[in-house]
């Protein structure tokens, strides 16, 4: 049961615990609207694996959002119905896009890090869900980090 902690550590906050998965759900979701309206904005060359790559992120969003949603389900709640939020700048070039994308993944990391700190002790569901999203968002940040990066650049991206 998700409200038993281990001895001596305080139970889980219910209540912190929901918003903080209703806010990964939106986030995720919005995700997914994000990289979906990318892939259609991509031209030139390399439209093929860049798109690709783009609808694999939505893909991987979607992912993301059912399985925040069933905890949420888990814990005997209703999922938010929201979406993150959309911000639409107009600047299609690739390298906008994989800035904007790393600022989104950014803040995906943040949210997963709260969970973290709220189920620490007293969820090993929600902390071994958040340890893994953590996990796979770190992995796509340096992935996207090496992307903005000119060929042979060893170091992180200056942009950060």
């Amino acid at each position: 049961m998700l409200n038993q902690s281990a001895p001596n550590n305080p139970p889980l906050d219910k209540a912190q615990a929901l918003a903080a998965l209703n806010r990964i759900l939106e986030l995720e979701l919005g995700g997914v609207v994000r990289y979906t309206h990318y892939a259609l904005m991509v031209y030139g060359y390399n439209r093929i694996p860049i798109i690709a790559w783009l609808r694999e992120q939505a893909e991987c969003g979607l992912r993301h959002a059912n399985e925040a949603g069933e905890l949420i389900t888990h814990l005997g709640e209703h999922p938010s119905l929201s979406i993150g939020p959309l911000l639409e700048t107009y600047q299609h070039d690739i390298g906008d896009i994989l800035r904007e994308s790393l600022e989104h993944e950014r803040q995906a990391l943040h949210h997963y890090h709260e969970l973290l700190n709220l189920a620490r002790d007293r969820s090993v569901l929600l902390e071994e869900y958040a340890r893994r999203l953590i996990h796979e968002e770190e992995m796509h940040l340096g992935e996207v980090d090496k992307m903005l990066r000119r060929p042979g650049e060893l170091g992180v991206f200056a942009g950060q």
